[in-house]
């Protein structure tokens, strides 16, 4: 009996120690630095956007605005859709961020459309084309150094002489 009951005690105390390790070992964090260009995030497949034909929507709306989309996605990150930039918290190809995806469902809740992002949808390169494309229709951005600058620096980024640099690199771009 002296067995079975040293024995039971043995397995009461390892599963108690699992279980108090469990309870206050710090939870898991997505890394914020170092990460490589090709880091995979496993969010990226469970975004709940809408998704849609947005290239076909902005070549309706955007006179050469693929030209334009597909020059800001190479700069922002080199075509790269797991881009990412540490110190910005920027994401994706088109290196969106938070307070992005927080202004385009202001938006979007404004409009009383359904449709919402989430911060993990910066990963979707559909959802960052259909955010890019919202942006652009809501603060009526026609040309491309306005939606170039504009991207850039914000609604008003095509008065602030720090954007200038950036629709250059864009213009040589879409000019190369």
């Amino acid at each position: 009996m002296k067995k079975y009951l040293g024995l039971i005690a043995f397995i009461g105390l390892t599963l108690t120690y699992i279980w108090g390790i469990s309870l206050f070992a710090p939870k898991p964090e997505p890394p914020t630095e170092g990460i490589p260009h090709n880091y995979w995030h496993p969010e990226v497949w469970n975004y709940d956007t809408i998704k849609e034909n947005t290239i076909d929507t902005i070549k309706n709306d955007y006179k050469d605005s693929l030209d334009i989309l597909s020059a800001i996605i190479f700069v922002e990150s080199c075509n790269n859709d797991s881009a990412y930039r540490a110190n910005e918290d920027a994401v994706g190809c088109l290196q969106i961020r938070k307070c992005m995806v927080d202004d385009i469902n202001r938006i979007l809740k404004r409009r009383k459309s359904p449709l919402r992002f989430t911060y993990n949808s910066r990963w979707s390169r559909d959802s960052s084309i259909q955010m890019f494309e919202i942006y652009c229709n809501h603060y009526k951005l026609t040309t491309a150094e306005e939606i170039a600058r504009c991207w850039n620096g914000g609604p008003r980024g095509i008065n602030n002489p720090a954007t200038v640099n950036y629709w250059e690199k864009v213009k040589d771009e879409i000019n190369s």
